[in-house]
């Protein structure tokens, strides 16, 4: 990263201390202006904008204390870390209180002082991102604790608020572990219906036989356990949201049943005669290419055009890697605080191997991996000792179950299911994205090799 665009104010009385730091920090690539007093660190501030301020807290004339808080009137946006001798403590907590970002002890741990910086100013410069990401998307968007800054991020927010701002069916897209349903959970919480339900359902969990009954809801006696009434997702979610995941899973036989609801906007529960009316905006996420599922006959063309009114792409996350170090830093202090560990970032290493890492299970992974390094840490920064789940890269499916001469293509094909299976972890609608076929198509394979 080039800092040469990056003007510090460096504010301190002794001229030792201040042409060393002035030496050091334009080493490091900033632009380096010099202040050895409060009252011209101030008279600089009147003049011209800085990235950043290191001032140390004692000097004759007027303390940094006291310039301090007349920097920040004059512009609360500039950090400022105050550089203090162990005695001076109190007073640079002082300043804290006051608005500095940091402070830092004499004698300076110079690698501290570099990451502490950059983290100030990164810190200003999000503050700003988020304030241009505003005013693109609209002041009163909620964006529902989704994070990113890329180009393609900020596009997505952009159609999701239009989306938001509309009562029309969505089909967000994208592969497991993007986000998906985070999108949808935007879309309703800044429309029109979000003081109603916003009620969710995964397709792929629930098998064939219940799934109308899930959705629908069932009379009493309508099927062998069946003892009282019960009202489906649709009754839920009326005059709300129903989000539907992974819709590529359903059975062709419930796609009609669904695309009737969304036509005529009313249906009968499982079992009984009475026609209820319900009115429900339904928004639907899969992992997989519907259209060429249609194309192959897996899914229902006229469904497919229903639900696809508006159509919202989530990015994976190995291309939009300018939102890593955002996602990293927002679960680090989540899990910080879970965990109740002060854990203050991660080390160079550690953010340039989390840059790096193609993340195949995308924004999920990165969560999972970013706790597991908070737990395992024991230092005040993540290392990349400790981000022992990135370690090694999946193996392809071409490495998992080489082809032999030897065997039957049946014996293959096993094998080859058996090992996707045990890298997604048992995850089925994982396994079958990296095999190339539907959850439905795989469940007939594993009962046909007779695979529990």
């Amino acid at each position: 990263m080039t800092n040469t665009a990056r003007d510090i104010l460096v504010v301190d009385d002794d001229n030792g201390h201040r042409t060393m730091l002035k030496t050091l920090l334009s080493g490091w690539g900033y632009r380096v202006y010099e202040a050895d007093d409060g009252s011209k660190a101030i008279e600089w501030v009147r003049s011209r904008p800085f990235d950043l301020i290191l001032m140390d807290i004692r000097m004759v004339k007027v303390s940094g204390l006291e310039a301090l808080s007349v920097i920040k009137s004059m512009n609360p946006a500039i950090p400022v870390i105050i550089i203090t001798a162990y005695s001076s403590v109190e007073s640079a907590i002082e300043a804290m209180k006051k608005g500095a970002y940091e402070y830092l002890m004499k004698p300076l741990d110079f690698e501290e002082m570099h990451m502490k910086m950059e983290q100030a100013m990164e810190h200003c410069r999000l503050k700003e991102e988020n304030r241009i990401l505003k005013e693109i998307i609209g002041e009163h968007f909620d964006t529902r604790n989704i994070i990113g800054k890329s180009p393609s991020m900020i596009r997505l927010l952009e159609t999701t608020s239009k989306a938001a701002a509309s009562d029309a069916t969505v089909l967000i897209t994208g592969e497991s572990g993007t986000g998906k349903e985070m999108i949808a959970g935007a879309i309703h919480f800044n429309s029109t219906r979000e003081n109603h339900p916003f009620i969710k359902l995964n397709c792929a969990a629930i098998s064939e036989g219940l799934l109308e009954s899930e959705l629908f809801g069932h009379e009493r006696g309508a099927f062998t356990g069946a003892v009282r009434r019960r009202e489906g997702r649709f009754s839920q979610a009326h005059r709300g949201t129903l989000f539907l995941d992974e819709i590529s899973e359903m059975s062709m036989a419930m796609q009609a049943k669904l695309l009737r609801v969304i036509q005529e906007k009313e249906f009968t529960r499982v079992g009984g005669e009475e026609v209820l009316t319900v009115d429900v905006r339904i928004i639907t996420a899969t992992n997989r290419d519907l259209l060429a599922e249609v194309q192959q006959g897996n899914f229902r063309e006229d469904l497919y055009y229903r639900l696809n009114v508006i159509n919202l792409k989530v990015p994976p996350l190995r291309e939009r890697r300018e939102d890593i170090p955002l996602l990293a830093e927002h679960f680090l202090k989540m899990f910080s605080a879970k965990n109740d560990k002060a854990i203050k970032g991660f080390t160079p290493q550690a953010m340039d191997r989390l840059i790096r890492y193609r993340w195949p299970g995308n924004v999920r992974e990165m969560m999972n991996a970013v706790e597991s390094a908070v737990v395992l840490s024991d230092s005040e920064y993540i290392s990349e000792s400790d981000l022992s789940l990135l370690h090694a890269e999946l193996p392809s499916l071409e490495a998992v179950a080489p082809v032999s001469a030897d065997l039957p293509l049946e014996e293959v094909e096993k094998t080859t299911i058996l090992k996707t299976l045990e890298i997604s972890g048992g995850n089925k609608s994982e396994a079958a994205r990296k095999l190339g076929i539907t959850r439905a198509t795989l469940h007939k394979k594993l009962k046909k090799y007779r695979v529990q």
